[in-house]
């Protein structure tokens, strides 16, 4: 039987994750090794220094066996793939990440991090995202076409699939656009605000949005347009 390994970067108790197993158990068994919190922008971070904390959990799918960690999503995988599971798995998924990996993004997020690691250890595997403020219909009426199309599609070393998910209705959606190459025009626009000062020292937020603007093929302008942006990534040349 096929074995999936599962992990994301929203942490074990995320939604988009157990929608990701409900999807995935039908093509084989399921694992599932995870985060215990958010750990959003951590790209591929890895614990050396410190122990990490494993332990089952209760999952929301039936069938699927689910363990939380202390480490980042990337110790997830390597974990998972040196400890925690009985067999290597056939495919690893990551997702489905609340907001898009597209772009710039992708060098932040720790969903694409978890999917480089387990892409460097060899395995066939598969970023899943989807915009943060828009209905689940579009990837939960599509996700199980794009598993099937892209479950056994050859990837190159070190190459994952990037699937984004439009924030659109179902109705808006224009489908699937493949071969979506990666945007290179800046996708955020910003700053820091100053927030607070005592003394000499100043307190600064983050302030950065989305700039909603890229060429045509590309995995933002796919996006923007309402389709499925799916295509391939590279972690490095």
């Amino acid at each position: 039987m096929r074995k999936i390994l599962i992990s994301n970067d929203d942490g074990i108790t995320s939604e988009g994750i157990a929608r990701l197993a409900a999807a995935a158990v039908k093509y084989g068994e399921v694992w599932v090794v995870a985060p215990c919190r958010q750990y959003s922008a951590m790209s591929h971070a890895a614990t050396f220094w410190d122990p990490i904390d494993v332990w089952p959990v209760d999952f929301p799918v039936d069938g699927v066996h689910a363990y939380a960690t202390s480490g980042t999503p990337a110790d997830c995988i390597c974990i998972a793939l040196n400890a925690v599971l009985p067999e290597k798995p056939d495919n690893v998924f990551c997702g489905i990440n609340a907001g898009y990996n597209i772009a710039s993004s992708i060098q932040y997020s720790a969903t694409c991090g978890a999917a480089f690691e387990a892409a460097n250890e060899g395995f066939h595997t598969i970023a899943f995202s989807e915009y943060h403020e828009g209905a689940h219909d579009v990837a939960d009426n599509y996700l199980d076409q794009v598993i099937s199309e892209l479950i056994d599609c050859p990837l190159g070393v070190n190459e994952i699939w990037n699937v984004n998910f439009p924030g659109c209705s179902l109705e808006d959606c224009r489908g699937i656009k493949y071969d979506c190459i990666v945007s290179q025009e800046p996708f955020f626009s910003g700053g820091y605000n100053e927030i607070k000062k005592e003394g000499e020292k100043t307190t600064y937020m983050i302030d950065y949005r989305p700039v909603w603007k890229a060429a045509e093929g590309t995995d933002l302008r796919a996006v923007i347009d309402n389709y499925i942006a799916v295509g391939k990534v590279r972690n490095y040349s």
